[in-house]
């Protein structure tokens, strides 16, 4: 199955390399708290770093570099992978009953993006192991 450019392979390896680093995390208390504490705007910076951190590895790992002719695969590519891993970490705390969404979405909101930071190096990094 192909999603113009990103297979069901692709995708399968972000969701197991997202998993393997945010389930551990996940379950720490450290991340529950933070997520009480940390203002709004170090959640932008996180954000920032993260894409940041998945465009950079993107670039080497996946493209070698090469992205003249794929801009446009490359910045969907940063943009998908980030997407699957806040679904993935989203599932994981939905399932330690750790996201509550109806409860305090804001306080659900950044356990994500946290949570979503170490796991979107799991799952990029993954994802590049059979490039090009």
């Amino acid at each position: 199955m192909k999603f113009k450019n990103i297979d069901f392979e692709d995708l399968s390896q972000v969701i197991i390399g997202s998993s393997v680093l945010s389930v551990p995390i996940a379950f720490t208390e450290e991340a529950w708290n933070l997520s009480k504490t940390i203002p709004v705007l170090n959640l932008g910076v996180i954000i920032i770093l993260t894409l940041c951190f998945i465009g950079i590895y993107a670039f080497k790992g996946i493209f070698q570099g090469h992205i003249k002719q794929r801009k446009a695969t490359f910045v969907k590519r940063v943009f998908i992978d980030y997407g699957v891993t806040l679904l993935v970490v989203v599932i994981v705390l939905f399932a330690l009953n750790k996201f509550p969404i109806s409860e305090n979405p804001l306080i659900a909101l950044k356990r994500v993006i946290i949570i979503s930071f170490p796991a979107s190096m799991g799952g990029i990094v993954v994802d590049s192991l059979d490039k090009e």
